[in-house]
């Protein structure tokens, strides 16, 4: 009797796991997820970001070469880095638990769309005062204009990037000669069948360190960690992409993606709002000096750069912890272009000022009218998605 019950026990146990590691979470599940730990990371320390943490990393970098003269922020202890950190983190093992992890090197064309599209985000996102995460989501959940006017210029610029790609595969011969993924059996080995416990070491690991943090008076930088490993877990799992959301409408008409970033930012506008209404967290907290130059423009460019990539900020962090060289070569482009540009930017007065100002709603409507507004803009990017999947209104054909 007890061998049965341990052999049930051990089929549910197989079986959960297959549905939580083999299988794709559902995308809108993916989108109720970031908005609830978008919430949580803001109400435990500070919104979530990704560009900040590039830029940490670059300015690292550049301070390391003798390009800069004053030490950052160590990435070990900076909050921005420490979340991007996790997000790479989170995805890295969520691979390997789910077989997924494999060094996949791109054709050459698409490792030069890489290399110009993670330039042309860092440019972007330094325009902006941040990426599709802080630049869109984040500040539209601070219920910063800065973030409504990125989202118009993501907008426009996936326009654009997707008709750059159309122009390609009309003009330009297919990208060939990518090498298959690494991975599977090699040599008589089966590394497929050591990835989820190399994955459940990744996890442990983060275990570790955020007690080491803990215990060295760092609790609130271990948290941030654990916070970004579950956004790094949930969007590989849910294989949850901004550029999908921006793209498709024009590209297939799919509106999945446009939906589930509807209602994860409704989410977490409404918690962030709690959060800044009561007076726990400051107003000024992701009210991006960006509006409304930098965060338009800036959006354009950074949504151009994000379509010839194939990765947003998030989306191209999570996939370089899969192992696609191509998005690997665009986060480190964009951590070094998003330092420097910033850099420039912060070295002139007249560009600083040509960015723009900051401006939080509620100063000019109130908390509650705010909130209608903008949960009546995401409304409306709704049903627009849902009408575009049934339409093709704005379909973009070749």
């Amino acid at each position: 009797m007890n061998e049965q019950n341990e052999s049930v026990l051990y089929d549910l146990l197989r079986r959960g796991y297959r549905q939580v590691f083999y299988e794709n979470w559902p995308i809108w599940l993916g989108g109720l997820l970031i908005g609830i730990m978008s919430v949580i990371t803001f109400a435990w320390a500070r919104p979530w970001g990704v560009a900040g943490g590039l830029r940490n990393w670059g300015d690292w970098f550049f301070n390391i070469v003798g390009v800069y003269e004053k030490a950052p922020l160590s990435p070990l202890i900076s909050t921005n880095s420490i979340l991007t950190l996790g997000l790479l983190w989170g995805a890295f093992g969520s691979a390997l638990m789910s077989k997924q992890f494999s060094i996949r090197i791109a054709p050459p064309l698409e490792l030069i769309k890489g290399i110009v599209g993670g330039i042309f985000m860092g440019v972007g996102a330094a325009m902006a005062g941040g990426c599709n995460v802080g630049g869109f989501y984040t500040a539209v959940s601070a219920l910063s204009m800065g973030g409504i006017a990125m989202m118009i210029g993501l907008l426009v610029g996936a326009y654009v990037g997707l008709r750059y790609l159309y122009w390609e595969l009309e003009h330009l011969p297919t990208g060939q000669g990518g090498q298959p993924p690494s991975g599977g059996k090699e040599k008589g080995f089966d590394w497929l069948s050591v990835e989820p416990i190399a994955g459940a070491g990744v996890f442990l690991g983060a275990l570790v360190c955020a007690w080491a943090y803990a215990s060295q008076a760092y609790t609130r930088v271990g948290g941030l960690l654990l916070c970004g490993i579950a956004f790094g877990v949930i969007i590989q799992r849910t294989r949850f992409c901004f550029v999908r959301g921006f793209r498709d409408p024009f590209m297939t008409g799919e509106g999945e993606v446009a939906r589930a970033i509807a209602i994860s930012i409704v989410i977490s506008i409404l918690g962030f709002a709690a959060l800044k209404w009561t007076g726990l967290r400051a107003e000024s907290v992701y009210v991006t000096q960006t509006f409304w130059f930098g965060s338009l423009v800036g959006g354009m460019v950074f949504g151009f750069g994000m379509v010839l990539a194939g990765g947003c900020g998030s989306g191209s962090v999570w996939r370089a912890g899969e192992g696609q060289v191509k998005l690997i070569l665009a986060v480190a482009c964009f951590a070094l272009s998003t330092s420097l540009f910033k850099a420039l930017i912060n070295s002139s007065q007249g560009l600083k000022a040509l960015m723009g100002k900051r401006v939080f709603l509620p100063d000019y409507l109130g908390y509650k009218w705010t909130l209608i507004l903008f949960v009546l803009i995401f409304a409306a990017y709704y049903l627009a998605a849902t009408w575009n999947e049934e339409t093709d209104k704005f379909t973009v054909e070749m």
